[in-house]
């Protein structure tokens, strides 16, 4: 009987420490964990919006990227800062027009003449001295000035270079339109995965209760050895903690998508599957990168920032070029302009040009060379991004659609080998290891067709961002079919 109960032992402890044993793959023992966050951190966060209510909030994939382009950091800090490239091309408009301004004077004034250097002493037979000190007197003024520029090239060319800044500006913010629209979409379908693989653990739960049930009843009826009971158990207590940790990243994951749709803290929602592996038309890779150099704001706005930088370099050649301005002023002056006054003018035309800068204008050219080169770089080491961006989307969502159609035959192959692993462990043919090497197989191939369906549908939205078309894409790839 000892002997017995030290091999007992001795297989419950083969059970716990070595999984393989029972046919469990390395796959199935290790906790699940999302793909890691990439890009810029802040398109995971967001601006709350409202309060929460005691309701779950029935939230489907449209409805959370809406909130998304309302409340999320990286879109609204790209908004503010295509405001301060505006505030710039405003800035370099006004070198460009004429300046006015405006002015009302009353002046109370006593001079010393002395002080000025007249200092006139007449001979004391005239009967009279020229006084030193001007007694106080007013006047009063009111005039208008202007500066006109009539030439200035350089000024122009800074003009023309915020234009084309503010172009990628506005560029920059449909690029994070997309960024987020893809931000969004990778949390929501992450949820729908978790949410999957939840009813798939509660189902291999139900299945592992049905086995342990079974081996402890055919155990009291004395056809079945306590080992059988210890497996169906330890492979119950296993299902249980892998569900627990599935829920729990299932709740994480629901609080990464409200953090990134701008929810309210503590809000709860629910999700919905927006489409079931919705098969892609075919595009070829030369369609595709045509769209994505015709659609990508980001390229276009490398593209803009490129001809921003030629005119800055325009503007900064263009400092040895002469100005020409025109100012002058127009007003009403006298003791009292109501009645005692007249008017007065000063108009003045003025060239200037450089003669000697100390090296300042080279410098200038030399650092703006350097910033178009910079940004010329910058702009075809984004078209070669693209390219290896589409040609990956399209590899990925081709091996991904190929695994999708391999796991859903491999779920019925396990499924089929599981039903006759029950039948002869019915039958009393075999014990309870092959019944649960049958049950994990069923178990790895739902997970390997969860994943499978998720990379199908992660890349369907890797896809449309990389063609440029991230708002249009996820409304053409997820809609509902009838």
């Amino acid at each position: 009987m000892n002997k017995e109960k030290y091999a007992a032992i001795g297989l419950l402890s083969v059970a716990l420490l070595s999984p393989k044993a029972f046919g469990q793959s390395q796959a199935a023992q290790a906790q699940y964990s999302p793909p890691p966050v990439t890009g810029d951190p802040s398109f995971q966060g967001s601006v709350p919006q409202g309060t929460a209510s005691a309701t779950p909030l029935a939230l489907t994939l449209q409805d959370a990227i809406e909130r998304g382009l309302k409340a999320n950091l990286g879109l609204l800090t790209s908004e503010q800062s295509s405001n301060e490239v505006r505030a710039q091309r405003l800035r370099a408009l006004a070198g460009l027009l004429p300046k006015v301004d405006g002015k009302l004077s009353m002046t109370e004034q006593q001079i010393n003449l002395q002080a000025l250097g007249f200092n006139v002493a007449l001979p004391p037979n005239l009967g009279f001295q020229i006084p030193t000190i001007v007694r106080p007197y007013s006047y009063q003024t009111a005039q208008a000035s202007a500066t006109i520029p009539l030439f200035d090239f350089s000024a122009l060319s800074t003009f023309r270079g915020s234009r084309e800044e503010t172009k990628a500006a506005m560029l920059s913010i449909k690029n994070a339109r997309d960024l987020v629209v893809q931000a969004v979409g990778n949390a929501y379908l992450q949820i729908i995965a978790d949410a999957a693989r939840i009813t798939a653990k509660r189902a291999e739960i139900e299945a592992d209760t049905a086995v342990f049930n079974n081996a402890t009843r055919r155990h009291d009826a004395g056809v079945a050895i306590a080992i059988d009971v210890l497996r169906a158990q330890v492979e119950l207590k296993q299902r249980q903690q892998q569900l627990v940790s599935v829920t729990n990243q299932f709740e994480k994951d629901k609080l990464t998508l409200g953090r990134i749709t701008g929810l309210p803290s503590g809000q709860d929602f629910t999700v919905a599957d927006p489409s079931p592996s919705v098969p892609l038309e075919a595009v070829t890779l030369k369609e595709a990168l045509a769209k994505a150099y015709e659609h990508r704001p980001d390229f276009q706005a490398a593209r803009a920032r490129v001809i921003a930088a030629q005119f800055t370099l325009r503007a900064a050649k263009a400092e040895r070029y002469p100005t020409l301005t025109a100012s002058g002023r127009y007003g009403d002056e006298g003791l009292r302009l109501l009645n005692n006054s007249h008017g007065v003018f000063t108009a003045t035309g003025a060239i200037e040009f450089n003669i000697f800068d100390g090296g300042r204008i080279k410098a200038d050219i030399l650092q703006n060379n350097s910033e178009l080169r910079n940004r010329r770089n910058e702009m075809e080491n984004l078209r070669g991004q693209i390219d290896y961006e589409v040609r990956s989307s399209l590899l990925d969502l081709k091996s991904a659609a190929d695994q999708v159609d391999v796991a859903g035959t491999n779920v019925q192959l396990a499924n089929e080998t599981l039903k006759q692993a029950r039948d002869r462990f019915a039958a009393g043919v075999t014990n309870t290891v092959e019944i649960m090497q049958a049950q994990q197989s069923v178990a790895d191939a739902d997970e390997n067709l969860i994943s499978a369906q998720f990379q199908y549908n992660l890349g369907k939205v890797e896809l449309a961002r990389s063609l440029g078309l991230a708002e249009e894409g996820m409304r053409a790839y997820f809609a509902k079919r009838p």
